[in-house]
């Protein structure tokens, strides 16, 4: 089978041909028509977490997947042959990732079956940046009625959290880097900063409507302990800041490092908010999977604007 997969650490990625996987007891072989991407996929590429096992080389990159049940290993059945299911690939050693045409996961592993009419491609793009934006709402003291300022709304996790946010009554400040505005307000926001016009505009904005700070905050983007106090102070005391990044918030601050945990039951969720049409999945592009090492490359830069899916 064709994969995307690298052949050591900070190796770049490339096309390579690898025998197709046989499920195992209790899993699943998904033929996979989307695969979509992830910051953590280039994360992925570039080391092992801290204590982790050495994974198996070549290691087949990628997170998200959509397609059809193919086979399905010993064991009680949750899914059946033909069935269309999206999902996490699970995170263990040695297993290999969705820029694949095939993959096997356990049937009790972040995997759902996708609702009647809605497409594949839109399913690829749901599992990590939906269920982070979700399992954050459920997390946060974010409530309907309040207010919450997002850094980095343009992206997966950044558009799916705008408007799950908005749709429970929480006034949303997108911060948003280029003309990115209207698509945010169209999602949900009640207002937008393009912070590439200067750290004053985002607090001029902020204070014009918050003038004691937002109830919340959601940085998706800082990387470092300064970035990060700069957006803690635009938060009301006794508010929450919540970080994506792993970043220490200034003393005094209540915040968060956001760890994602999905689940099947999430993805359901997310996926009946897609067919009943209150949740836009916001795909940016499609590619072959040929092309995802380039898209890759260029995600590192940062800027994403909603989801890329690859086509298998």
């Amino acid at each position: 089978m064709r994969a995307i997969a690298v052949s050591a650490f900070r190796a770049e990625p490339g096309l390579v041909e690898m025998p197709k996987p046989d499920p195992g007891a209790g899993e699943v072989r998904v033929k996979i028509e989307y695969a979509a991407l992830n910051p953590l996929d280039r994360q992925t590429a570039d080391c092992a977490p801290e204590g982790a096992v050495p994974p198996v080389f070549p290691l087949v990159l990628g997170t998200d997947f959509a397609g059809r049940v193919d086979m399905i290993g010993s064991g009680d059945n949750t899914f059946r042959v033909g069935d269309p299911v999206f999902g996490r690939v699970p995170a263990l050693p040695g297993r290999p990732g969705a820029y694949a045409e095939y993959v096997c996961v356990p049937q009790d592993s972040p995997i759902a079956l996708v609702p009647r009419d809605m497409p594949l491609q839109l399913a690829a793009a749901l599992p990590t940046a939906g269920s982070t934006a979700a399992q954050i709402l459920s997390s946060t003291a974010v409530r309907s009625g309040l207010s919450l300022l997002i850094v980095g709304a343009t992206g997966g996790v950044g558009s799916f959290l705008t408007q799950l946010a908005s749709a429970r009554g929480t006034a949303v400040v997108a911060a948003v880097r280029g003309d990115e505005r209207r698509r945010m307000r169209a999602l949900g926001a009640t207002a937008t900063v393009d912070t590439t016009e200067g750290p004053e505009a985002l607090e001029t904005v902020v204070r014009d409507l918050y003038p004691d700070g937002v109830d919340a905050l959601v940085d998706l983007v800082s990387a470092d302990t300064d970035s990060f106090a700069a957006y803690t102070a635009l938060v009301r005391d006794g508010g929450v800041a919540v970080t994506t990044r792993g970043v220490a918030a200034p003393a005094g601050v209540a915040w968060a490092d956001f760890r994602l945990a999905p689940t099947a039951a999430v993805l359901d969720e997310l996926a009946a908010a897609v067919a009943r049409g209150e949740l836009t999945v916001p795909v940016d592009m499609e590619l072959p999977l040929e092309k995802a090492p380039q898209a890759l490359v260029q995600n590192r830069a940062g800027g994403a604007r909603g989801k890329t899916v690859f086509a298998i």
